[in-house]
């Protein structure tokens, strides 16, 4: 599947000293310290950062195409059902977003992490063995899918506050472009060795052996030696308080606006024909399950090239600029998904899912960079909460819409109005300040400052 195409927001760390992995390995993490670019695997605790997310992008990709192939081969799913199935796991984000930002902003990242991942993990093994009991049910499914997703919730806004605290500002361009390419190709390996399994063993056997990857990612999160500063010099106030100062910066700035709106509308229409690929795929097109996963790792290798080109389209065009590029016209390659048939008219599945791939996670890599300089360092576990809630929200309603449709008008016609959609929501962007300007702003005044501020960044960031 496709990586989604806005991730919550993060912000700067607050000193250099804060951050672990560069005394003990001889590489100044300060901005400006002279350390050579491209050494950032020498960073001890990015480096198991960087594994550990890597497993679980993998496990989530396995995770992510075994679930709907269990519903639709073993327990006989309508589209209506493996839709509601991709919507459980998006859920969360809705329902318990905005809370958990202000939790994460009271407790240290890390032991979150890891108590996220070990929930995944215990939640995604009673899938084999309910099957193997003879009791597996689609509720079943439903239910691993809801709590995991919840444990998402967790981790992803956590991870979010933390990996900062690991890079200087100088560093988090090369991070982000690290993390999303190996994310990437976690997502091609996971897909495509999870079709295989999935056909050689079966869906349900190949969920099992899928369970090393969480243990891994769970042991490198447990390795990394970064301890963050105790969170209790910040005094508590009530829960809505906390939360409306998150809504509050995310509504009164115009970039924070802009990316969220983008977010939440391409979501909306990625998740839907995505939710609807594996039946599309096995039903309308007539292909196997290990061809399934063969047909989406290789449109995903899109993401590794957009990884790779991401900095170098920012350093040409500027940031604001390379992001239009990248966002608008690459993604329009969805529409020709739904043309996709047997043998050669496999290709129009492989161009639109390249181009989708490509250019979503090349503007995430820019977009991440900007926010992780932009954000108000004190608002970070909210900030990324609420427009999570509003990004990832948007997922759940996708789905629910895309099986919706999949059922009222058939897989096909539904497929065409959901891809459709993905060059429209890019409109987003065009419509915004971004088409004034050549690179986004690098700076933010605190959120109680006056007013006009927001209102002269792009000013400011205009060439």
């Amino acid at each position: 599947m496709t990586t989604p195409a806005s991730a919550p927001a993060t912000a700067p760390a607050a000193t250099a000293a804060d951050r672990s992995g560069s005394a003990a390995e001889g590489l100044p993490t300060a901005p400006g310290a002279g350390r050579p670019r491209g050494l950032l695997r020498r960073h001890r605790d990015f480096r198991h950062l960087w594994i550990g997310e890597t497993a679980n992008k993998y496990g989530s990709a396995v995770t992510g195409l075994a679930l709907p192939l269990i519903a639709v081969t073993s327990l006989d799913a309508g589209t209506f059902q493996v839709g509601l199935l991709g919507a459980a796991g998006w859920l969360p984000w809705l329902l318990i977003g905005l809370p958990v930002g202000v939790w994460v902003d009271r407790l240290r990242c890390r032991p979150v992490m890891l108590t996220a991942t070990a929930v995944s993990l215990v939640l995604y093994a009673t899938v084999p063995l309910a099957a193997l009991a003879g009791v597996l049910t689609l509720w079943h499914l439903l239910a691993v899918a809801l709590l995991a997703g919840a444990a998402g919730v967790f981790f992803q806004t956590a991870y979010t506050a933390f990996l900062p605290h690991l890079l200087a500002p100088a560093d988090q361009a090369e991070g982000n472009a690290k993390l999303h390419g190996s994310a990437s190709a976690a997502g091609i390996a996971g897909l495509g060795t999870g079709g295989l399994l999935a056909q050689l063993a079966g869906p349900v056997n190949g969920l099992l052996a899928n369970t090393a990857t969480f243990l891994l990612s769970l042991g490198c999160t447990a390795r990394i030696g970064h301890r963050e500063p105790g969170r209790g010099e910040r005094p508590r106030r009530a829960l809505r308080q906390e939360i409306g100062e998150g809504l509050r910066l995310l509504g009164s700035d115009v970039w924070f606006r802009t990316f969220t709106l983008f977010g939440a509308t391409s979501n909306l229409v990625l998740t839907g024909y995505q939710s609807l690929l594996v039946v599309f795929l096995i039903r309308e097109v007539g292909v196997d399950e290990g061809t399934v996963g063969l047909l989406l790792a290789l449109a995903s290798t899109g993401g590794i090239v957009g990884a790779a080109v991401a900095r170098r389209v920012a350093a040409r065009l500027g940031s604001s600029r390379g992001m239009l590029v990248l966002e608008l016209a690459l993604p329009a390659l969805a529409v020709l998904i739904p043309l996709t048939g047997r043998g050669a008219g496999l290709g129009w599945y492989l161009l639109g899912g390249f181009g989708v791939s490509c250019g979503i996670v090349a503007g995430n890599v820019i977009k991440s960079t900007f926010q992780q300089r932009y954000c108000p360092p004190d608002l970070l576990g909210r900030l990324s909460a609420s427009a999570a809630v509003l990004n990832f929200g948007a997922i759940p309603l996708g789905a629910l819409l895309a099986g919706y449709l999949g059922t009222q008008i058939g897989v096909r016609p539904a497929m065409w109005l959901m891809t459709a959609g993905v060059p429209l929501a890019a409109l987003v962007l065009w419509c915004s300040p971004m088409r004034r300007v050549r690179d986004l702003p690098t700076e933010r005044r605190p959120l109680d400052a006056e007013p006009a501020a927001a209102a002269a960044a792009p000013a400011a960031a205009a060439v």
